[in-house]
């Protein structure tokens, strides 16, 4: 009975359709996220909450980020996911639009914080804007890219001005309408968007002219910023100090009185970076074990920003190399489910530019929390605490897994119809025996000598030789 439900057991893994090595991936990031998120920070507990609460919470989104999965998994026609993608665009639009407008409704408002609105909340729910539009842009302009190829793309005649209309100017305007809420954000996801449009193939000189207009419309931000009295597009401004600060806020921290407004400044400015550098350096190779972590006390986004810090303090070096391993796995698969999908550009791109955003965005994180590089407020992808963003990369790895069911699906067809290479003859297998003979014990002596060259002659006139 015992040996049944093993054998069940294994019918059904066998069964399940994709890249398997990608739900390996996606299940461990998962299950990753739940353990760190119930140790990692006390920031996220509000009034008699307790870690179970919390982990209970997790669990909810995690419930729903696999339904995502298994919903889009279940899909199996890419003209489902075509028509989805080509509204990518205007649905980032139209939340960025709310986000700029200030909406301030009783059931919408766009929620300011440290001076950058990136939010949306309506009861009992918050909307991380920025989350949805990085993997909605990747589907529009895999769509677009692929439309243009084809030739479906409606409106002037000239190609060009479908590129700057369906392509550049979507690429243009979302840019300029996320660096209000938040530079970093504009410049990866600006960087996933050129990427894609790259790989889609776009000429060095268009690209070389939208990466000039997209260095422009920056310039121009930091203008207008200046213009304003550094009161427009604050943003700006933050970016500006981060990249060009040189003050040396430790040596700030030690010739400061204890308990002045100078010492408290500088040692804010340092708090999370140091912090997270002590973590890495506690952690050393083997961790402090689970729920063992210090430095949760000190940061207070360690939940989120520097969530990689807290996995190599609390599971040491090899949890680290576990994290990374899985998301370069991904982008390994990523390039063989690309393979797999063919001809159909579509498909490559939204999978290669998935696989890029994650990937990218991970390590983007962990150099960010080995203070490599100014702060940039990405999560863990799948790890990190945040409804908006689990569930915006659970929708990304349902897409792949749907992709790569559908690409060896694909790949099964064709196998199954494909005409064989040659016709065996039935005096084939007799020739490689006669061949393994003569290899071990010379000229076989059933064949008389003078017969030799005549049955060769056959043979090779048999093989076409």
């Amino acid at each position: 009975m015992a040996k049944g439900k093993r054998t069940t057991a294994w019918n059904f893994f066998e069964q399940i359709e994709g890249d398997k090595v990608v739900w390996i991936i996606a299940l461990m990031l998962i299950l990753i996220s739940i353990v760190c998120i119930f140790s990692s920070t006390s920031r996220l507990l509000e009034g008699g909450q307790t870690r179970v609460d919390i982990v209970r919470h997790q669990l909810l989104i995690v419930a729903a980020g696999l339904a995502l999965i298994i919903v889009c998994y279940n899909i199996k026609s890419l003209g489902f996911f075509r028509w989805m993608s080509k509204w990518g665009f205007l649905l980032s639009f139209a939340l960025l639009a709310l986000l700029l407008a200030k909406v301030d409704l009783p059931f919408l408002k766009s929620i300011e914080i440290n001076g950058a609105r990136r939010i949306l909340r309506i009861p009992g729910l918050q909307i991380h804007v920025f989350e949805i539009v990085k993997v909605a842009m990747v589907l529009y302009l895999s769509w677009a890219l692929d439309a243009f190829k084809k030739g479906e793309l409606k409106g002037p005649k000239k190609d060009i001005w479908k590129k700057i209309l369906y392509i550049y100017l979507p690429f243009i305007i979302t840019l300029l309408m996320i660096i209000p809420g938040s530079n970093s954000s504009a410049v990866f996801i600006g960087g996933i968007m050129f990427l894609v449009i790259l790989l889609g193939g776009g000429n060095l000189r268009d690209l070389a002219i939208l990466a000039a207009a997209a260095v422009i419309a920056i310039a121009t931000c930091w203008g207008i910023y200046e213009l304003s009295g550094k009161k427009v597009l604050g943003r700006i401004g933050t970016a500006v100090s981060r990249l060009s600060e040189h003050d040396n806020w430790e040596q700030q921290v030690i010739d400061a009185r204890v308990g002045s407004d100078e010492y408290y400044k500088a040692l804010d400015k340092i708090r999370q970076p140091y912090s997270a550098k002590i973590a890495i350096k506690e952690g050393g190779i083997l961790g402090k074990g689970p729920g063992q972590s210090t430095q949760r006390y000190v940061v207070p986004d360690m939940s989120e920003d520097y969530m990689y810090s807290f996995i190599i303090e609390e599971y040491g070096l090899w949890g680290a190399l576990i994290v990374i391993f899985l998301y370069v796995s991904l982008m390994a698969r990523g390039s063989i489910i690309v393979r797999n999908c063919g001809k159909d550009q579509y498909a490559k791109l939204t999978v290669a530019g998935l696989c890029l955003l994650i990937t990218g965005q991970a390590f983007l994180h962990m150099f960010v929390n080995a203070d490599i590089g100014p702060m940039t407020g990405q999560t863990l992808p799948l790890i990190s605490h945040g409804n908006s963003a689990f569930l915006c990369f659970s929708l990304a790895f349902g897409i792949i897994l749907s992709f790569s069911r559908i690409a060896q699906r694909r790949i099964e067809k064709e196998q199954r119809y494909a005409e064989p290479l040659m016709e065996l003859k039935e005096n084939v297998q007799a020739g490689l025996e006669d061949l393994e003979q003569f290899e071990t014990d010379g000229v076989p002596q059933d064949i008389p000598e003078e017969e030799d060259e005549v049955q060769l002659a056959e043979e090779m006139n048999d093989y076409g030789i």
